[in-house]
């Protein structure tokens, strides 16, 4: 088998210089030594597989170092060699290649969903430092999925799902076409092989029907393109069994409904001939309205350029036409694998390569700011296999987004600073809401201000990776230093009480307390302190050492402690309750909610009832007289139902200086109307001011100010 099995890999290897293909011969033959013995579950020996993996690794004319790498990339895992052994004979790079291999080889995606994502999220890491890790594994996943037969069906379908949701996806995002539809064929096949027998079945059946007509447009298509002088290569394929399936499910279409079963392929010469080809098929067969994309003038993401129209062809049969040159067939079959520069500068990366590079650059970006591996895999899984929207920056950048993303996706994908500072945008020269959805072709200019920041809400409608996790991340940081700096008040109230102050508290019985309660740092405990999950109170007397029963009894928050004082601008640390819409002015109390900080209710509020003889729960605060906020009044107003009365009540509320941000009007028609307006207001003061303006108003009846 030796000799016949390393002159086939042999005849792959031609574009590599002779001393690395006798490197490689050496690295085989080091490879079939080690495995020696060893057999697969189907009854091959070991060294089949290796050697299968090397071959296409070689049809995607990766680097020597790959092919040794995958010629290698069992051994330390299944046999006694070392990864030092392999640095020896075969150099360094080969032997990190071979280590970050292993590495994934000892992944198994579990069914908890936790540990599944952990795995998913070193892959991806993986693959961000060195292309050619991934590159190699999926050489090795397409060797093992086509002989999956010989494994059990239990883990057959394990092996297929996997495949089926982070192999394949990878393949497309890197440009490996034909890989991504082999891999989602064999997958289906497995997972659902009652559902692919039926259908290939059927399509089997049809290709006798359809032979004739897929002959003629073959025919007529060559025909025609031969008397304009066009050089082409016509081809006609069956599609893929797995596309049909997807086809019938997402359309809720029978089999005998799928007419496009065949797909027709034109390679011409070059770009120009490109569109020149489409004009001639356009003047052949009438193309279908809405059908026609163009992937030349703008490619994919992962570099795929071609033109692809849809045309009714004879009998009526729809007829799917690619159009590309031979260097665009290339890199639609093996992408990024097809040209890969190693050893190049950033300089002298192509288009595709940089897209590439920026891609794998921000998985890294993302696996910073996400807080754990699940978090990870919910921003990346997103950006995997996205279908496009291509929109324009005012300088005529070109940027592609998943469809569905907003115009704050578009800010984070211009710059994380863009994304952060975001407060309006223009489409096309209008104003447009921020959760406004691009469309192709769109023109997105950004508005941002220097003190702007993420909006917890914008989560529910970003949907790019980038975003999310620059979104999350700030919210996180911002919650951290608010609710930090919101304990350090509420300690330092608490020491006051115990007659000392926080900057007197020694180093040693921070660092004390510390241990002693498993906190990692001092900044810790200040910022649980002010998202209630430690007590103040308990905080101070550990701190100070002072025993439960010396402690004065004003101390939980009655006079003499010195109240929290509320400015207003502490972000999410402080918040202040729907229930009651206090605003500065309203006599108040602080009341601690664990995990989401100091809720403020107006003393009065209906709400906190009994909770309020519960003296550790709640804490005295004031308001700062320098309150440089507005804050939402609900007030009821009742009116003489007449014409224009809307506008004079709107007008009158204006002229207090006072913002309306919202207006509802009860449904009940009469002699009287009742509105209630959501007005913005600075404190009592202003808010008097608005009463007092409404009032002057003949047509208004009855004033109130809304609770609840």
């Amino acid at each position: 088998m030796t000799a016949h099995a390393i002159a086939d890999l042999r005849s792959n290897l031609g574009y590599l210089k002779p001393g690395d293909v006798d490197r490689i011969e050496a690295a085989y033959q080091f490879s079939d030594t080690a495995h020696l013995g060893q057999m697969r579950k189907s009854g091959a020996p070991y060294i089949s597989h290796p050697l299968a993996v090397a071959e296409i690794v070689a049809s995607w004319q990766l680097d020597a170092q790959a092919v040794m790498a995958a010629l290698l990339h069992d051994v330390t895992e299944d046999t006694e060699v070392t990864k030092k052994e392999i640095s020896e004979r075969f150099g360094k790079p080969v032997a990190e290649l071979v280590d970050g291999l292993s590495k994934l080889d000892r992944i198994e995606f579990q069914s908890q969903q936790d540990a599944q994502a952990e795995n998913f999220r070193k892959m991806l890491l993986a693959m961000a430092r060195d292309v050619r890790v991934i590159l190699i594994k999926l050489a090795d996943r397409l060797h093992n999925m086509r002989t999956l037969d010989a494994v059990s069906p239990t883990q057959r379908r394990r092996v297929a799902r996997e495949t089926m949701e982070i192999y394949a996806p990878i393949a497309n995002r890197l440009g490996l076409d034909s890989l991504y539809r082999e891999l989602q064929e064999l997958s289906f096949a497995n997972l659902y092989s009652l559902r692919y027998r039926t259908i290939a079945k059927a399509v089997k059946a049809a290709r006798g029907n359809r032979r004739e007509v897929v002959t003629k447009v073959l025919d007529a298509m060559r025909q025609r393109l031969e008397e304009v002088g066009i050089e082409a290569a016509v081809t006609g394929r069956e599609k893929h069994i797995y596309s049909i399936y997807k086809k019938m499910l997402e359309k809720h279409l029978s089999f005998s409904q799928v007419l496009d079963i065949y797909g027709f392929r034109i390679i011409v010469k070059d770009f120009q001939s490109c569109y020149h080809a489409l004009g001639v098929l356009h003047g052949l067969y009438k193309p279908v309205p809405g059908k026609f994309k163009d992937y030349v003038a703008i490619s994919k993401v992962n570099g795929y350029q071609s033109l692809h129209t849809t045309l009714i062809g004879p009998f009526g049969m729809p007829v799917e036409v690619q159009i590309r040159t031979q260097l665009m067939h290339r890199i639609a079959e093996t992408g990024v694998a097809s040209h890969w520069l190693y050893k190049g500068t950033e300089a002298e990366l192509n288009e595709v390569q940089k897209r590439t590079h920026q891609w794998l650059q921000s998985l890294l970006d993302i696996q910073n700011h996400s807080g754990d591996a699940a978090e990870f895999l919910e921003h990346i899984k997103v950006d995997l296999f996205p279908d496009e929207v291509y929109v324009f920056s005012p300088k005529g950048r070109i940027l592609a987004l998943p469809r569905g993303a907003t115009t704050v996706d578009f800010a984070y994908a211009v710059h994380t600073d863009i994304g952060n500072r975001c407060m309006a945008a223009r489409i096309n020269y209008d104003l447009v809401p921020l959760r406004t959805e691009l469309k192709n072709g769109d023109r997105v200019e950004i508005i941002t201000a220097p003190h702007a920041h993420p909006n917890p809400a914008w989560l529910a409608y970003v949907r790019t990776g980038k975003a999310r996790s620059q979104i999350r991340h700030f919210l996180k940081t911002m919650q951290a230093t608010e609710s930090r700096e919101l304990g350090e008040r509420l300690l330092g109230q608490a020491l006051r009480a115990l007659g000392a102050r926080l900057p007197d508290v020694a180093a040693e019985r921070w660092d004390k307390l510390v241990r002693d309660t498993s906190a990692h740092s001092k900044q810790e405990v200040l910022s649980d302190i002010g998202l209630g999950k430690r007590l103040a109170a308990i905080v101070a007397r550990k701190l100070l050492n002072v025993n439960e029963h010396h402690y004065p009894t004003d101390a939980a928050g009655g006079k003499g402690t010195g109240a929290i004082v509320i400015r207003g601008t502490e972000g999410m640390a402080v918040q202040f309750a729907k229930c009651c819409n206090p605003i500065p002015g309203d006599p108040i109390l602080g009341l601690i909610n664990k995990g989401q900080g100091l809720l403020v209710h107006t003393h009065d509020c209906p709400s906190i009832g009994k909770s309020r003889l519960d003296p550790d729960k709640w804490i005295e605060v004031d308001w700062d007289p320098e309150t440089n906020r507005m804050f939402d009044v609900v007030l009821k107003v009742v009116v003489l139902d007449q014409r224009g009365v809307l506008a004079k009540v709107a007008a009158a509320i204006a002229d207090a200086g006072c913002n309306i941000a919202n207006v509802s009007v009860d449904e009940e028609r009469g002699m009287y109307a009742t509105n209630y307006f959501t007005v913005q207001v600075a404190n009592r003061q202003h808010l008097a001011k608005v009463l007092r303006s409404l009032r002057r108003t003949q047509e208004v009846v009855r004033i109130s100010r809304v609770k609840d």
